[in-house]
This record gives structure tokens, sequence and C-alpha cells, in this order.
């Protein structure tokens, strides 16, 4: 598995798919109807760009890029490199009219990501690189002290497919660090200009998407050790961050990664999976009573068995939530970015771009919500007729 909740694979959709699944055979059949060779890149004039939809919470927003240096831990897909390096864009409250623009993505990891998953790709990086984001670089912090919520990709994704997300977060009063796990993606670039390519994307290593969930999960634990160090550290702003009040959440094997931060990191408290396959079990006796919530896309056959299976082992709160007309990439980015390009729907598609960002929005937020600052959202007790879209599972 791969961390995507399968169904046949369509090639329309290969911005939010691994290479290895864009490129293989389908799992089963395609249904009737379904297109499964990719169309010609679509040719796109100069000065298009996607615009991310503006943050809905009060506050505005500030973004720093940093890279973390694990020295502990050799690079696991790539002992050589010495020690595991990550870059994190940290998002966070901000005075309003402070700071500068925020790029969406450099260029050469936006030429990394179009021509990997686009054959014959003829969009210019420019077109993602100027993808207007709302989030101000060195914008001076708010004071306070918020919930930190650590945000995961998906497989072979850049971190950047979740900036829609990590931006509304912030501005309804969290700390968001998203991060980037190196040799994971497309093309991860690092303060010497020096973009490293995916070296995994084509296999996993051995024990497959579960080897990689586990250590994502150290990834994360240890942005959460260098975010909230006593003394020294990694983020100058880190005092804003209230070390009692952490979650995490990610799409697709990103999502799968919470359950082994959960299980492995006590000051983890509440995790989110956005339509991740979940290859890393969840343990007979669950994850020790803390709040789990699936937020997927429906599939036309059976459900997919490793959300059934680990659905009764899930021992706390827990909210089974699938978005009707929506796909794999529905909660992320990535459809926005398609919209504007000229990049077909996947067929059976019917919630818009900018609907999949709203709901992701703000079921993600209700559940932070409840779960990190002990607000009551209703919206997440059952269905609403204000969200016809959104389907309650039991």
């Amino acid at each position: 598995m791969t961390g995507i909740r399968r169904t046949a694979a369509t090639a329309v959709l290969l911005l939010a798919l691994p290479l290895s699944v864009a490129a293989a055979p389908a799992p089963a059949a395609p249904p009737a109807g379904s297109v499964t060779a990719a169309p010609p890149t679509p040719t796109v004039p100069t000065g298009v760009h996607a615009d991310l939809p503006r943050p809905t919470g009060p506050h505005a927003v500030g973004r720093e890029i940093l890279q973390l240096v694990d020295r502990s831990r050799a690079d696991p897909w790539v002992p050589s490199a010495g020690p595991r390096r990550l870059m994190v864009s940290m998002y966070y409250p901000a005075k309003a009219g402070t700071g500068g623009p925020a790029p969406y993505m450099t260029p050469e990891a936006a030429r990394l990501m179009l021509d990997g998953k686009l054959p014959g790709n003829t969009i210019p990086t420019e077109a993602v690189t100027a993808t207007r984001t709302w989030a101000k670089s060195d914008a001076r912090p708010e004071h306070g002290r918020y919930p930190l919520v650590v945000l995961s990709p998906g497989f072979t994704m850049p971190r950047t497919e979740l900036t829609g997300l990590a931006e509304d977060l912030a501005s309804r009063g969290y700390v968001v660090a998203l991060v980037d796990h190196t040799y994971e993606n497309t093309g991860t670039t690092f303060p010497d200009g020096t973009t490293l390519p995916c070296v995994i994307c084509d296999h996993f290593p051995e024990g497959g998407a579960a080897t990689v969930s586990a250590s994502r999960a150290k990834d994360i634990s240890f942005v959460v050790d260098r975010l909230t160090a006593r003394t020294h550290p990694d983020w100058r702003y880190a005092r804003m961050i209230d070390d009692d009040r952490i979650g995490t959440a990610g799409h697709s094997l990103g999502g799968a990664a919470a359950v082994p931060a959960l299980l492995t990191d006590d000051r983890i408290l509440a995790g989110v999976n956005l339509d991740g396959t979940m290859d890393y079990e969840v343990p007979a006796d669950g994850l020790h009573g803390k709040p789990f919530m699936l937020l997927g896309h429906p599939l036309p056959g059976p459900e997919d068995s490793t959300w059934t299976d680990s659905w009764p082992r899930l021992d706390g709160w827990k909210r089974w939530l699938t978005l009707a007309g929506s796909n794999h990439g529905s909660f992320t980015d990535v459809p926005v970015l398609a919209e504007k390009l000229g990049i077909p729907t996947p067929p059976g598609t019917t919630l818009s771009a900018q609907r999949g960002m709203e709901l992701t929005r703000s079921y993600v937020a209700a559940f932070f919500d409840l779960h990190l600052k002990g607000i009551a959202r209703p919206v997440l007790d059952g269905p609403t007729a204000a969200d016809p879209e959104v389907e309650f599972h039991s």
C-alpha cells in the first residue's frame, strides 16, 4: 500500500499520486468511463497562477522556514548523507501589516514536482511558484501561547500541498509546523540552494509503507523536540507554543504517520488522517485513548479494509467522515492548482476545489479546537444541513 486509499489509479490526478502509483497498473479493473492514460499536459498562458483561498480565522499569518538537523539519527534513506535533515515551514498568528511576501515553493522544487508528476510536462514553474499565499514572511508574532499542530504531506508530495490548511489553522490561533520528509518527495530545497530529490518514490524500503510511517513519526517527534526545547529551541518564536497542547495531522501517508506518532510520543494528544491508507496498524489496545479523526473520499466499492479494521481499535473519541464527490487530492491544495492550470478533474469528482478546501479546513480546525482548546464544535456531532457533503460513518 502507498498511503492512498486505493481505487483504480486515475492518471489525470497525477499531481496527487505517488510517482510509483502513477506509473503502475491499477490493482483492479477501472470502472466504466474512467480514464487510464494521461492526457496531454495543458499549455498554460504566461502569467497564469493559482490563488489559495483566504484563511478564515481572525489572525494575520506569519511564516518562517527552518532547517532542523537531528544529529542523533542518520538519514534512514541515504545514510551516507549524514544526520537526518528536515525543512519545516512554521506558520503562526502574526501582527497584521508586518512581513513580506511568502513564496509558495522554490523554482527547483516546483520543476521537480511538475516534471515528476506530469510526463511530458510543459507547465512553466512560474505557474506554481507564483501561487498566491496569504502568510507573510518574517511577520512579527502575536502575543500569547498557542497549540502546536504538526502537518505531514502525502508520499512523494512536497510539504507545500498543505499550505492552505496550514495558513488557515494559523489564522484560527495555532502554531503549525509543516514538515518536508527529506528524500520522500519530489524535491526538498535547503538553505544552501541544494534541492534533494526523492530516493524512495519508486519503491518502498523493506517493511513497506509502515516503515516510512514509523520514520515519519520519528521526524514529527524530533520537530516537537526542537520547537519545545527548554533551552535553545530552534525557532526564535518558540515561546508562542503551548507544549501541553500538541496535535498532528497529515494527508495520505502523512495521515497514516499520525498513528505511530500518537503511539510513541506522549506529548502528541490528538491526530487526523486525511485520506491515508492505515498502513501502520492500530494495535488491539488502541491509541492510549487519544482522539482520532478519519476524513476521506468515498470509495466506489467496499470500504478501505485498513479503515474498517482500525475503526473498532480506536479507543478514544473518534470520527470517520467522508466528503461526497471528493477525490484523494481534495484535502490539499492540489485541486486548486490543477483547476487553474487546466489539469482535468478525475472522473466522478463533483466537489469543487474551493469547497473541498473549505470543508477540510472547517472539520480539521473543529477537531483541534475540541481536543486542544476544549471548545465544543457541534459540526463534529453529526450531519448538518449546512454541510450536506459530509457523511458520518459508524
